[in-house]
């Protein structure tokens, strides 16, 4: 299928803890930059039909207010981590407003924790106000949301096997330190990347900046946004001037557009 014409939001740029951190008084996290100011990572992916969101994370109720989102035909889950999921219960209001349960897309070891979590949601007992969710399994196969169609991508965050997703020639991979070979070539053609960099330090489950920089170099990859940064990563205007040709540091609120494919 042809992907057709995307709007790409990005909601959140930042790692698990936001930037600012709570109590700290680096000068990242008391810039007056608003880009320096990160919730946590997620997207929003529309085309003229179909809203698609990846992950909810704790800031889920703010993201979506703050853009003045009225309409989602889905929510795509990359992981079970709670920086991703936790903000779900959250999604009641378009129950009420779109009168039907909201399509959720997850592997099953997501859709374990999401039990887990969300119990009240799945436990049968059907008390006034809860979440109505209805699961979908994300396997390796594509699958189609509306009339946008996701490649799923499977990354390793440490030990854990954490889903990327490419939507024609666009691909979002957040928390990652290492893609297996078979997976490097789904991502290979893409022309606009969001890939994890949490800082310029290395650490156990994500890519640094340098190694974030070197596998952009190695699929060959044109246009680079970079995501899920810490304060580490230094100042945004600081960092942004020292990058190669064609790549970025995203932030809160960035919008692109990605043409039919």
């Amino acid at each position: 299928m042809k992907n057709p014409a995307l709007k790409i939001t990005f909601l959140g740029t930042g790692t698990s803890s936001g930037v600012p951190i709570i109590g700290c008084d680096c000068n990242v996290c008391t810039s007056t930059d608003p880009r320096d100011n990160r919730l946590r990572s997620s997207i929003l992916v529309e085309s003229e039909t179909t809203t698609v969101i990846i992950d909810t994370g704790p800031d889920f109720r703010q993201q979506m207010l703050r853009i003045n989102n009225r309409k989602l035909d889905g929510v795509v889950f990359t992981h079970p981590h709670m920086d991703h999921i936790i903000g779900l219960d959250d999604i009641r209001p378009y129950n009420y407003q779109q009168k039907k349960s909201m399509s959720i897309y997850a592997n099953t070891m997501t859709q374990d924790a999401l039990k887990r979590i969300f119990y009240y949601a799945f436990d049968g007992n059907r008390f006034p106000g809860i979440p109505q969710l209805e699961l979908n399994t994300i396997d390796k196969d594509p699958f189609q949301i509306g009339n946008i169609e996701l490649q799923p991508i499977h990354v390793w965050h440490y030990k854990l096997d954490v889903l990327g997703f490419r939507f024609g020639k666009f691909t979002y991979i957040t928390d990652v330190n290492n893609i297996d070979a078979d997976q490097k070539e789904l991502i290979k053609g893409t022309e606009v990347l969001v890939l994890d960099a949490l800082g310029k330090i290395k650490h156990i489950s994500h890519y640094s900046l340098d190694e974030a920089i070197a596998l952009v170099r190695e699929l060959k990859i044109p246009k680079v946004y970079f995501t899920h940064i810490g304060h580490s990563m230094g100042l945004h205007e600081l960092v942004e001037r020292e990058l190669p040709a064609g790549m970025h540091l995203s932030y809160d609120g960035l919008v692109l557009e990605i043409s039919a494919q």
